[in-house]
């Protein structure tokens, strides 16, 4: 399991319905599919050797490149052109060949280009012989013409290092409320056209132009957490043409694009399931878990507790605060092979503010290897050196989730969250919530349902029972408010699950290649359980 967005990674959804008779979508369902034919191939070439680095010399053939110009606007041609990024990996056996199968990571943000690149980590044998997998960077990412809010990396180290995670003064709430402010105020001066077109179904629209482009009739796709948005955007605004869609680790699609207030709260609640699992399983394995001694509950509500009033320094380290330790946290749970050392990070410290004869001396030798693992202070940097990371993670975000909120509200809402969510509430209100009522992007084109389209085969959807980032619920949800689909469950912790679950993986390849529709309501496991 692993980890493919980025901070925002907490997540959420009360199953509201969207605006299915409103005008708006009722245009968006009259979107004409791109057509096989009628739209310029995609013109494969060769990949640049820094993009194939570590691609064994007998498969390097498999792979090719290319970019594919789409207009901004696809409603609006005046408005200028973007060019996409995109790398294949060749079907082993050509002559079985079903079809293309597009990938995206998540985030928003998240880069694909490269994901065909580990195809063997996520698909069975079955699937790699049968499909060209193609990655792609989305729009403002990446390659993919890079959404930049900065032109220098100082400003944005200015900007953002006046963010506090887990803003508990005023001070600390003043400066990063004022933070978002200023990034705002710096994407709406460099960001350009495109800002106002980051929107989710702006990408699935270039999305169905890349279907057609490699001259396929039908979509198959596999979209992780984010990109289960994507996915069932796209079988939303077009049905007939979506063939075998796959998303992992799901969002609730009518919550997040109908409130993006509630939808980040229930982002909080998810990760405080996780971590409440988290928290029992340590105390069932015993010995195998660093934190198992005496009631793991108690013990992490203390540490948690004492650090909201001061860091603690463990000896060679950095002071850790309760802004990384809560990052740190939040992200040991979406990979269970972080769980031993995230439970070796949290007894370490509880040690510290315990200390007593030998555990003081075992603590001498303590490193953090997990929590501690975050950005330690910002990089020192040459004068006005460029800025080369890209901004899509809230353009995107701030374009599909409404917010009926002033930013001057969040401290409130945050405060609200914090009392039924203690560790991750006031994260994500600050993480997210924040942000988006002040981000310039004005009437984004984002859809924002009817979400229950009639796709000739159904939808699988898959969703572990402790995934922090998308709640379990959110993949119940998905589900019905899909309507036609099938839902796999997993007893997993961790963020998605296709590689690290054999009988999610094997029903995903039979439904891939050969339409074979898996039974609905089955309970699957992991390869590993945690401990």
């Amino acid at each position: 399991m692993r980890s493919f967005a980025l901070v925002g990674a907490l997540v959420a959804g009360v199953g509201l319905a969207g605006p299915a008779g409103t005008a708006a979508a009722a245009e968006d369902a009259a979107v004409k599919p791109a057509a096989v034919g009628a739209t310029p191939a995609v013109a494969w070439g060769t990949c640049p050797s820094e993009l194939l680095a570590g691609v064994p010399a007998d498969q390097l053939g498999l792979y090719s490149c290319a970019r594919y110009r789409v207009p901004i606007d696809h409603d609006n041609a005046s408005v200028g052109t973007i060019d996409i990024a995109l790398l294949k990996r060749a079907a082993r056996t050509p002559g079985r060949r079903v079809g293309s199968l597009f990938l995206n990571p998540g985030g928003p943000g998240g880069s694909g280009l490269t994901m065909p690149i580990g195809g063997q980590y996520y698909f069975q044998p079955q699937v790699l012989d049968r499909f060209d997998l193609i990655g792609f960077d989305p729009r403002g990412v990446g390659d993919s013409n890079p959404l930049r809010c900065f032109t220098t990396q100082e400003d944005a180290d200015e900007v953002f290092g006046a963010q506090v995670g887990v803003p508990l003064s005023r001070a600390e709430i003043s400066s990063t409320l004022a933070s978002y402010r200023d990034y705002g105020r710096f994407c709406k001066n460099n960001a350009g056209a495109l800002l106002n077109h980051m929107s989710t179904k702006d990408v699935v629209r270039d999305l169905d132009t890349l279907r057609a482009a490699v001259g396929d009739q039908k979509l198959s796709f596999v979209g992780f957490s984010y990109g289960t948005l994507i996915g069932s955007t796209y079988t939303s605004m077009f049905p007939k043409q979506s063939r075998a869609i796959v998303i992992d680790g799901n969002v609730d699609p009518a919550l997040r694009t109908s409130d993006g207030v509630q939808y980040d709260r229930e982002r909080a609640q998810g990760f405080e399931i996780a971590l409440d699992a988290f928290l029992e399983r340590c105390d069932q394995a015993g010995a195998k878990c660093a934190f198992s001694d005496g009631n793991p509950r108690a013990k992490f509500d203390e540490l948690r507790e004492y650090l909201r009033k001061q860091p603690i320094t463990l000896p060679g380290a950095d002071p850790l605060d309760i802004s990384r330790f809560t990052g740190g946290v939040s992200s040991a749970l979406y990979s269970p092979a972080r769980f031993a050392g995230l439970a070796a990070d949290l007894q370490a410290l509880y040690t510290a503010i315990h200390p007593a004869g030998a555990q003081a001396q075992a603590l001498q030798a303590a490193k953090l290897t997990v929590v501690g693992s975050g950005r330690q202070g910002l990089a020192d940097q040459n004068p006005d050196s460029p800025y080369t990371s890209d901004d899509s993670y809230f353009a995107v975000n701030c374009s599909d989730k409404p917010f009926r909120i002033r930013q001057e509200q969040v401290p409130d809402i945050a405060a609200k969250w914090e009392r039924e969510s203690r560790t991750f509430g006031r994260y994500q209100a600050f993480a997210d919530t924040a942000g988006c009522p002040v981000w310039p992007a004005k009437k984004p084109d984002a859809y924002r349902g009817p979400w229950r389209a009639k796709t000739d085969v159904p939808v699988v959807v898959v969703g572990n029972y402790y995934d922090p980032a998308t709640q379990y619920k959110f993949a119940q949800r998905m589900a019905a408010e899909l309507g036609n689909t099938r839902l796999l469950s997993v007893d997993a912790f961790g963020h998605c699950i296709l590689g690290d679950a054999l009988g999610v993986d094997q029903a995903v390849a039979d439904y891939l290649t050969d339409l074979k529709v898996p039974a609905n309501g089955q309970v699957f496991q992991p390869n590993v359980q945690p401990f």
